[in-house]
């Protein structure tokens, strides 16, 4: 398990110069990466939803997206069943800076799966459950 933690570790330094690179500070990548892979694949969500799969209090996600949307990333878009929801979607410029970071950690997100697959390996060789 030290050497996953470790590529990890790794993962999230890189992603994190990757954000900065897209010109994104690693809370925005955040938020984009969240957004764009809700679970349901339609790239959306509500802010609740994000502060959940991130486990922030709600008012955090808020102005992390009023600070997102202010700069072009992300967009709301009002709930069809719910007038009291918004929706948020990336924005092209959003889609585009994600995809910058995306394609910057391709080899990264390798290395990631590689290591948990040993982790995995090694943690099932012991006996015990992965």
């Amino acid at each position: 398990m030290s050497e996953f933690r470790v590529a990890l570790r790794t993962f999230q330094a890189r992603a994190d110069q990757a954000a900065r690179t897209a010109r994104l500070t690693p809370q925005r990548y955040l938020l984009l990466v969240t957004i764009k892979g809700a679970p349901d694949g339609s790239g959306r969500m509500t802010a609740s939803e994000v502060a959940e799969r991130l486990h922030m209090p709600q008012t955090t996600v808020s102005d992390l997206v009023s600070r997102a949307q202010s700069t072009g990333l992300v967009r709301r878009e009002p709930s069809e069943v719910d007038g009291r929801s918004a929706y948020l979607s990336l924005t092209d410029e959003g889609d585009l800076r994600l995809g910058i970071c995306m394609a910057a950690l391709e080899d990264d997100r390798e290395e990631l799966e590689l290591a948990l697959t040993a982790a995995t390996s090694r943690m099932r060789s012991m006996g015990r459950p992965s």
